[in-house]
């Protein structure tokens, strides 16, 4: 699908659809991401819905505490729990899974939320540039760490479990530089400090975003149908958000503050309106679960992806992507390797 400045504009002056509704009655929801935004916003939809455990995850002990107590009292619900991780940190993102192992028990509805936009390269103490490792490569080892809770859990269930992954709408106009999509490695190249120059940087946020709907296509392609997860992505459309402040705080003039302004200005949502989106991943389209697999969610219901990822140039990136994620991600933990091949089969190519 393509998508004109027109149809963006007018999709974010439209009426968003009411937040869905669900019971979660003896469910156990994860959000990562919550502190504030979208994430604090769709967790307190959930607390709404009474889950048996709410856990939120947050980077800040500090900002946590302050969502926990926020949703506490914007909803009346006790059961929320905060547990911390840095996703700029691998290590603390295998040793939350160790303790989701040993403590959290079956997981019904996992929710990544998690996510920086920057706009100069900062490298990570594992080396990677800190978008890429925070928005795709944390989120995907943790995504496939969990699966095992996951799926445990959608087999006691009448209902499959889900995996939602927040991607965006930005894709629409996003086509990766040829020097990407041709690289038998693409996240290398552009983790690179060579690469990533300010006019690269400016597409990074971008770039992880289109990897999310990637990992989610790809991980659907892998799991047998019958298998009791459904993965999801969502774009919660473009919202009021601390995610780009650290465009703002740059102290040079820069045009992209000022059309960051504008839209906002003109055309933002508020975070509450951008979680619903989140919770329709979460506990929507359940009377037709085949498609919500591996779907793409905007203002309530399943949209069309942009025409690149669609397009046989797509599928080649994707696969490339996979495969390095991967072969990157089975460095990082030992239980990648036998998650892959214990929950996930040979990919068919019609679901690509």
């Amino acid at each position: 699908m393509k998508k004109s400045t027109l149809a963006y504009v007018i999709d974010q002056w439209s009426v968003v659809p009411p937040v869905e509704t669900a019971d979660l009655s003896g469910k156990t929801v994860l959000v990562v991401g919550a502190n504030v935004g979208i994430g604090l916003e769709a967790s307190k939809h959930f607390a709404r819905m009474r889950p048996a455990r709410l856990i939120i995850a947050c980077r800040s002990e500090a900002k946590g505490k302050v969502a926990l107590a926020e949703i506490g009292q914007e909803t009346g619900y006790n059961g929320c729990e905060l547990w911390i991780v840095d996703l700029a940190n691998f290590a603390s993102v295998t040793a939350f899974a160790d303790k989701f192992e040993k403590e959290g028990g079956d997981l019904h509805i996992l929710v990544m939320n998690a996510a920086i936009a920057l706009p100069d390269y900062q490298p990570t103490a594992d080396g990677w540039e800190a978008v890429l490792q925070v928005n795709y490569l944390a989120t995907s080892l943790f995504s496939l760490l969990l699966i095992p809770q996951l799926i445990a859990a959608g087999r006691k269930s009448s209902t499959p479990s889900r995996m939602v992954i927040v991607s965006s709408g930005v894709l629409y106009w996003l086509t990766p530089a040829q020097e990407i999509k041709t690289s038998s490695k693409p996240l290398k190249t552009l983790s690179s400090e060579e690469w990533c120059i300010p006019k690269h940087m400016q597409s990074r946020y971008q770039e992880s975003k289109l990897f999310n709907l990637f990992f989610v296509r790809a991980l659907t392609n892998r799991l047998q149908s019958v298998t009791p997860l459904t993965s999801v992505a969502v774009t919660p459309g473009f919202c009021y958000s601390q995610l780009r402040r650290a465009w703002y705080e740059k102290p040079t003039f820069s045009f992209v503050k000022i059309a960051l302004a504008i839209q906002e200005r003109l055309l933002a949502w508020t975070a509450e309106q951008g979680s619903r989106q989140l919770i329709f991943g979460a506990v929507g389209g359940r009377d037709n679960e085949e498609n919500m697999k591996g779907g793409f969610v905007s203002r309530g219901r399943l949209v069309e992806v942009a025409d690149f990822v669609l397009s046989d140039e797509g599928h080649e990136m994707q696969d490339t992507v996979w495969k390095e994620t991967i072969d990157i991600l089975t460095g990082v933990s030992d239980k990648i390797g036998p998650i892959i091949q214990d929950y996930l089969v040979v990919p068919d190519s019609s679901i690509t």
